[in-house]
């Protein structure tokens, strides 16, 4: 008989609700046709596909022109910075960005850099907050934009986009962010944080993976990363995965403020049982910290060892970002920048919740958890 399972992986990805399922599943069996196509059902998809574009845009504040769909987070952020140097190229060559972004941050900034960009990665404090004067303070005549991770994927901090926004508007240098962990879990408005450019995606909300979006105010250029058939009005050709967006809009329409407060309490819970346990300590900040998220190290004890138990009881977690996993190294980037040694990176977990996650399966965890600890203090 197959083991129950107790998914607190939903950094990584989230079950796709039932409510955004049914409402995909006529686009791939009764409205299936192409968005391009001129006829009735072309044109019954394209509808669906603006419905969607002015959803999301209504999430966040913007314009439905402004909304560009894509696969997903990374396909944004490579489309955002890329598209914006290569339009900047040769006058404008520096991205400021932090030590704590998403691994597709990061290496795309590398492969600009092998391409002439002059790229400023800038230190987080122990909790992983980036100094705004540091970030005014990095800004020349040759910026051309700022892009900062609005929470972490890894330890759940959120950053104070309107400070950044504002600083970044007042010096005319364009914002971007990262905004995959955190959409419909913080508030994100584009016009008052001053955002010029935001990546979205579907899976982190409950939405079906292989779908984003990235948010790019009117006005701004940018190169296209992809070319073809000038879908997206010529800003990202392929043609455009109809049930998918469709399903985006869903999850970004159903989540509410109650699963916001619902996620808190168990959050909080767990942070102050754990800390309970001899050993254990969180990373990342207690306060301004996304609703789902718990990371924390053990002493002396690997964190990888601690999920193989955990797993053994059917617990499903994780020992650092999904993306990490293909790094060679292995040590989580983010737990390095905020300060913690090789050997301390490697003890540590993940722990991140949803809006299905229930008070039984945290009490669940939390039990073995303290078996788990009693095990290895007697060791």
């Amino acid at each position: 008989m197959k083991m129950k399972h107790i998914y607190l992986d939903n950094a990584a990805s989230t079950m796709v609700d039932e409510r955004v399922l049914k409402e995909m599943i006529p686009y791939f069996t009764e409205r299936y046709a192409n968005a391009s196509s001129v006829h009735e059902m072309g044109k019954e998809a394209k509808n669906a596909l603006e419905d969607s574009r002015k959803a999301i845009a209504k999430a966040i504040g913007a314009n439905k022109d402004e909304i560009y769909f894509t696969s997903g987070g990374t396909e944004s952020n490579n489309f955002a910075l890329k598209g914006l140097f290569f339009s900047n190229f040769p006058w404008k060559t520096h991205i400021i960005t932090t030590k704590i972004e998403h691994d597709c941050v990061l290496n795309t900034c590398k492969w600009l850099e092998a391409r002439g960009a002059r790229v400023t990665y800038l230190d987080v404090d122990e909790e992983g907050f980036v100094n705004t004067k540091d970030i005014e303070k990095a800004i020349t005549d040759k910026t051309i934009a700022v892009s900062i991770i609005h929470g972490n994927n890894e330890i759940g901090t959120i950053q104070d986009l309107e400070e950044i926004g504002r600083i970044c508007r007042a010096k005319k240098i364009l914002f971007h962010t990262d905004a995959c962990q955190s959409f419909t879990k913080v508030p994100l408005d584009v016009g008052k944080m001053n955002l010029d450019l935001a990546t979205l995606n579907a899976h982190k909300i409950h939405g079906p993976k292989g779908v984003g979006a990235l948010y790019i105010r009117k006005g701004i250029e940018i190169t296209p990363l992809l070319h073809g058939g000038g879908h997206e009005k010529g800003m990202r050709s392929g043609t455009e995965n109809v049930p998918g967006i469709v399903g985006f809009a869903k999850a970004a329409e159903i989540a509410t403020r109650k699963d916001i407060e619902k996620m808190r309490g168990l959050r909080d819970k767990m942070i102050n049982e754990l800390l309970n346990m001899p050993g254990v300590k969180l990373n990342g900040p207690r306060e301004k910290r996304l609703c789902n998220n718990i990371n924390i190290s053990f002493d002396k004890v690997d964190g990888e060892v601690i999920g193989g138990y955990l797993e053994n009881f059917g617990i499903l977690t994780s020992a650092g970002s999904a993306c990490m996993s293909h790094s060679s190294s292995g040590i989580s980037h983010v737990l390095k920048a905020i300060g913690l040694s090789d050997e301390k990176a490697g003890n540590s977990i993940r722990i991140s919740i949803s809006r299905f996650t229930t008070d039984d399966e945290v009490d669940f965890f939390l039990e073995k958890m303290r078996k788990i600890m009693e095990k290895f203090r007697k060791l």
